[in-house]
C-alpha cells in the first residue's frame, strides 16, 4: 500500500509539474523551460547532498536579472502549490472511514456497555474556531481555482473514465493551470478583516455545510449498528465558531463598526444557504399525508408540507436580500426576517416528526435531518462570533472614568480594591457612566463593541477572550462592561492565559474568581478558560510551555470541580509546532484526564484550515479524527502522571526554559543574529493576515507576534523555537535519573511521547545546510559563530532524539509524513537559495528595493517556502 501510495502521488506530482512546464514554455519559450528544469535538477541533487549542483544554483541566480528571479520564484512556488494540491487530494481519496473504523475496534475490544458509550457520545462537544488572520498566503481566487483542479484530479483518477472524457478532464487542468499561472499569486494589499471572515464563510459553504451533515450521518449510523445508540435529534456535537472580525487585540481595524458588518454578512451568507436548503426541501416534500398537529398549523392545503416551508423559503430570501439592502445604506423593514434558530426549528421539527408519524421515516431521516443538523451546528448566524480584547484596553476604561468620577486611578489599585469596586457596580441599579462624558478614542472603541454585542442575538456569539489575563478583576471588568452596554445575556468571559507566569498562576486566579458568589451565580456552573500556546512557548521554550500548559489544565479541572462548574478548556493553538500544533489525535491523547469533559474548544488557523477543511471529503475525514480522538480520550483516559514522571518532566521543562532564554533573552548576539540571518525584517511587508506584525509598533522581539517569530525561523529551515534547549534539557537529567523510570515515562504517558513525536516532525523540516547557506551570504564575519552553535545543537539533538526513541533516522515511524515532506523537498531547495540571492540585493538596495520587483520576487519566495512547508505560523 505505502509504494502504491507513493507511486500514485509522484506521478500526480509529475504529471502537474509537466503541464506547468507547458504552461510556462508557451509563454516564455523551450530555453526557459530548459533553465527551470535545469534548476530543478539542481535542486533535487542539492538536496540529496550533491555541494557542486548547491553552488550551480547560487552561481544561476547570481547572474540572472531581479526580473528573472521572480519568474523562476514563481515557477517554483507554483511547482509545491501543485504538489501540496495532489496530495491533499490523494489524502482525501483515502478511506474517510478509517479513523471511525479504528475508534469501533478499540470500543469492540474494551466491550463496554451501551451506557458507557452513549455517555461519551453525549459529551461530544467540538467547537472549532476559526482564524484566518495568521498565515493564510494564499489569495482567494487562486483557492478556488486550486479547489476545481482537486475536484478534476478526483475525477482522472476515477477507472471507469472514457477516452474522451479523461481528455476533456486533463484539458480542464491544463485550462486551470493556465490561469493559475497568469494570475498575481501575491495580493497587492494586506487584506481587511472582513475579507478574512468572507474567506471564512466561503469554507463553510464549500466545505462544511455539505461535509457536517455527511459526518453526523456516518457517526449516527455507526453508533446504532454497533451499540444500538442514535446521536439525539437536538444534539449538536460539531459547532463552529470564529475570530474573523471579532478579534481586535492589537489589531487596530477591527472595530465596532466593522465587527457589526462581518455579523451581519454572516447572517446574509446563512440566509442564502438555508433559502436554497429549504427551496429544495418544498419541492421534495410534495406529500399529502401529515400529522394532525401539522394540519392545524397549515390548515386544509393538500400539500401541507410545502405549506408550511414556503413562508420560511421567502423569510430567509427576505433576510438575504434586506441585509445587502442594509449594507448598501438603504432604509429596510426587518419584520419578516428571520431572527433566531428556532423559527427554523420548530417548523422543521414538526414536518419531521409527521413524516415519521405517518410512515416516512425514510423521507425524514434524509435531506430533512441534513437541514435541522445545519441549523444545530450553524445556526442563522452561521458562525458564533468571538469577541477578544485585550485586559489593559478593559482596564484603560475604568482609569479613565474613576478619574472623571474623582475616584482616583483605577490603574493604580489593589487587586482587593479593583474587585470591591467591580463587584459594587455589577450589584448597582444605577449605570456607571454618564450619557455625556467626553471619552478617549480607545475608551469609546471598547464600549462600542460592548454595545455592539447588546444590539445583536446571543446566538450570533461565542465567547469574550481576555488577552493577558492575569487576575479575577480582569474577568470582573468585562462582566462590568457588558452590564453597563445592556447586553442581558449572561456571555461567557474566557481569560486568556499566555506567558509561563500567567499559566502558572492560573488555578489562583480561577480559585480567586469562582469563590465570588455573584460570579458563580452569573456563569450558572460553566467556565471558559482560554490556553495560549504560542506566545507561552515563545515564552519559555517549547518544553516547558507544553508542561507549564499541562499543569495548569490539570489544576483548573481540579478548581473548577471543587467548585462544581464545568470547564471548558480552548487551545489556542496554531499549526506548526513551536505554536503548539501536534496531530489531533497527538494532541487530544496528551491532555491531562478530566480535561476534555467540559468539551473541546480550539483555534483553527490559516492555512490549516484549508488543509484540513478545504474539500468536504477532507472536512469529513478531520471531523472523524476529532471525534474518534474524543470519544477514545473519554472512554480509555491517559493515565495520571506518576510523582516520579512529574519529578522528571518538571526537572526537564526547567532545564529547557534555562537554556531557551539563555540563548533568546540573555545572549547580547541573539536579536542581531535573528535580523540578519532571517527574512524577519522583510516579512513585515508580506500583505499576509489583517494584524500588525508586532504588538506595539515601537517594540523590539517581545512585542513581535508569534506568528511572525515562528514563519522567520521556518524560512530559513533551522525552525529554531520548536527544538531550542530541548533536547540537551531531557539529556541532561536523564543522565542523572533511573534509566528504569525514564523507558517507563517514555512507553507510558502519551503526554512526554508527544513531545519526542513532535520533536521528530521538527527535524524533518529542519535542513542545517539550508541555514548555514543563510548565514554563509547574510551574516557578517562576527555573528557567524552564533548560527554554527545553533547548528551544533541541532545536530547534537537529532542524533540524542534518535537514540531515545530507537529510530534510525527521523520519521521512520511515519514514512507516509516523511515521504510528503520528501517529495517536496527539491522543489524547496531552489526557492531557499533563491530567497538568498534576493535578501542579499534587497538589502544592498536599501528604500529603492520598496515596490519593486525585488520586493515582489521576495513576497513570492516567502510565500512558495510556506507552501513547501505546509506551515507558515
Amino acid at each position: 500500500m505505502q509504494s502504491h501510495y507513493d507511486a500514485e502521488l509522484k506521478d500526480t506530482v509529475r504529471y502537474l509539474g509537466t503541464v506547468l512546464g507547458e504552461t510556462i514554455k508557451a509563454e516564455l519559450g523551450q530555453e526557459w523551460l530548459d533553465r527551470i528544469e535545469t534548476i530543478r535538477k539542481d535542486g533535487r541533487s542539492s538536496y540529496q547532498g550533491d555541494s557542486a549542483c548547491s553552488e550551480e544554483l547560487k552561481e544561476i541566480f547570481t547572474d540572472l536579472s531581479d526580473a528573472d528571479l521572480l519568474t523562476v520564484g514563481r515557477a517554483f512556488a507554483q511547482f509545491l502549490t501543485l504538489g501540496n494540491i495532489a496530495e491533499q487530494e490523494y489524502n482525501s481519496a483515502m478511506s474517510v472511514d478509517a479513523s471511525m473504523d479504528t475508534l469501533f475496534t478499540h470500543l469492540d475490544k474494551a466491550q463496554l456497555s451501551t451506557e458507557n458509550v452513549q455517555k461519551a457520545v453525549s459529551k461530544l462537544n467540538i467547537d472549532l474556531v476559526l482564524t484566518a488572520h495568521p498565515t493564510e498566503v494564499t489569495r482567494r481566487t487562486l483557492i478556488h481555482k486550486q479547489k476545481e483542479l482537486a475536484q478534476c484530479l478526483q475525477d482522472i483518477h476515477q477507472e471507469s473514465l472514457d477516452p474522451l472524457e479523461r481528455r476533456r478532464i486533463e484539458t480542464r487542468i491544463a485550462d486551470l493551470i493556465s490561469q493559475s499561472w497568469h494570475t498575481e499569486e501575491i495580493r497587492s494589499v494586506r487584506p481587511t478583516p472582513v475579507d478574512e471572515a468572507r474567506w471564512g464563510f466561503s469554507v463553510i459553504e464549500n466545505s462544511l455545510w455539505e461535509a457536517v451533515p455527511d459526518f453526523l450521518r456516518e457517526l449516527d449510523e455507526r453508533l446504532k449498528q454497533d451499540y444500538n445508540v442514535g446521536l439525539p435529534l437536538d444534539a449538536s456535537p460539531v459547532q463552529f465558531s470564529s475570530w474573523m472580525g471579532g478579534d481586535r487585540d492589537g489589531n487596530p481595524f477591527v472595530t465596532a463598526e466593522l465587527t457589526e458588518q462581518v455579523l451581519l454578512l454572516a447572517r446574509k451568507r446563512a440566509a442564502k444557504l438555508f433559502a436554497s436548503d429549504l427551496d429544495r426541501l418544498q419541492v421534495e416534500l410534495s406529500m399529502f399525508d401529515c400529522s394532525q398537529a401539522l394540519r392545524d398549523a397549515v390548515g386544509e392545503d393538500n400539500e401541507p408540507y410545502r405549506a408550511l416551508l414556503r413562508p420560511l423559503v421567502q423569510r430567509c430570501g427576505a433576510t438575504r436580500d434586506g441585509i445587502a439592502d442594509y449594507l448598501a445604506g438603504k432604509k429596510v423593514d426587518q419584520s419578516n426576517w428571520v431572527q433566531s434558530n428556532e423559527e427554523l426549528l420548530a417548523p422543521l421539527m414538526m414536518c419531521y416528526e409527521s413524516l415519521v408519524e405517518c410512515g416516512m421515516s425514510v423521507t425524514a431521516n434524509g435531506l430533512l435531518l441534513d437541514t435541522i443538523r445545519r441549523v444545530r451546528c450553524f445556526g442563522v448566524h452561521l458562525l458564533r462570533l468571538d469577541i477578544r480584547q485585550d485586559s489593559e484596553r478593559h482596564a484603560d476604561v475604568f482609569s479613565e472614568i474613576t478619574r472623571y468620577l474623582g475616584l482616583g486611578d483605577y490603574a493604580q489599585w489593589s487587586e482587593a480594591d479593583k474587585q470591591a469596586f467591580l463587584l459594587r457596580e455589577l450589584s448597582s441599579k444605577r449605570p456607571l457612566f454618564p450619557a455625556v462624558w467626553d471619552a478617549s478614542d480607545d475608551v469609546n472603541e471598547v464600549l462600542a463593541t460592548c454595545k455592539t454585542i447588546a444590539q445583536h442575538s446571543e446566538e450570533g456569539f461565542g465567547i469574550y477572550i481576555i488577552s493577558m489575563a492575569s487576575e479575577a478583576s480582569d474577568v470582573l471588568a468585562v462582566q462590568l462592561l457588558l452590564k453597563e452596554a445592556g447586553v442581558d445575556w449572561p456571555m461567557p468571559v474566557a481569560p486568556l492565559f499566555e506567558t509561563l507566569d500567567d499559566l502558572n498562576n492560573s488555578p489562583a486566579v480561577m480559585q480567586n474568581l469562582l469563590s465570588i458568589d455573584w460570579y458563580r451565580g452569573y456563569t450558572k456552573g460553566r467556565q471558559y478558560v482560554m490556553i495560549g500556546y504560542s506566545d507561552s512557548a515563545k515564552d519559555a521554550g517549547a518544553l516547558a510551555a507544553g508542561w507549564a500548559q499541562y499543569e495548569s489544565q490539570e489544576a483548573l479541572v481540579k478548581v473548577a470541580g471543587d467548585f462544581n462548574t464545568t470547564l471548558t478548556l480552548f487551545h489556542g493553538r496554531g499549526g506548526t509546532i513551536g505554536r503548539g500544533g501536534l496531530p489531533a489525535h497527538a494532541a487530544i491523547h496528551s491532555q491531562p484526564p478530566g480535561s476534555l469533559d467540559g468539551g473541546f474548544r480550539v483555534t483553527e488557523q490559516g492555512e490549516t484550515i484549508r488543509y484540513k477543511f478545504g474539500m468536504p471529503k477532507l472536512a469529513k475525514r478531520s471531523l472523524g479524527i476529532y471525534a474518534s480522538a474524543i470519544i477514545e480520550a473519554m472512554l480509555f483516559p491517559p493515565p495520571e502522571p506518576k510523582p516520579e514522571w512529574r519529578d522528571l518532566i518538571t526537572k526537564m521543562a526547567a532545564a529547557g526554559r534555562d537554556n531557551y532564554r539563555q540563548t533568546v533573552r540573555h545572549d547580547k548576539d541573539f536579536v542581531p543574529y535573528f535580523r540578519v540571518a532571517t527574512p524577519e525584517q522583510e516579512l513585515g511587508k508580506l500583505p499576509l493576515g489583517s494584524r500588525p506584525s508586532k504588538r506595539k509598533p515601537s517594540g523590539g522581539i517581545e512585542s513581535l507576534r508569534a506568528i511572525p517569530w515562528i514563519f522567520a525561523w521556518a524560512q530559513t529551515r533551522l525552525v529554531l523555537p520548536s527544538w531550542l534547549g530541548v533536547m540537551r534539557a531531557i539529556d541532561a537529567v536523564k543522565a542523572e535519573s533511573d534509566p528504569v523510570i525514564v523507558e517507563e515515562m517514555f512507553a507510558n504517558w502519551p503526554f512526554y511521547r508527544s513531545r519526542l513525536s513532535m520533536l521528530d516532525m521538527v527535524f524533518q523540516k529542519s535542513d542545517p545546510r539550508i541555514s548555514k547557506a543563510y548565514d554563509e551570504r547574510l551574516v557578517p564575519e562576527e555573528l557567524k559563530h552564533f548560527g554554527e552553535a545553533l547548528r551544533e545543537e541541532l545536530s547534537e539533538s537529532i542524533n540524542s532524539l534518535l537514540s531515545l526513541t530507537g529510530q534510525e533516522s527521523i520519521m521512520d515511524k511515519d514514512p507516509l509524513g516523511k515521504e510528503s515532506m520528501n517529495i517536496r523537498a527539491g522543489y524547496l531547495q531552489p526557492l531557499h537559495y533563491l530567497q538568498i540571492e534576493l535578501l542579499d540585493r534587497i538589502r544592498k538596495a536599501g528604500d529603492e528595493a520598496h515596490n519593486s520587483v525585488l520586493e515582489r520576487a521576495m513576497m513570492v519566495t516567502i510565500a512558495g517556502i510556506a507552501i513547501g512547508m505546509r506551515n507558515t505560523g
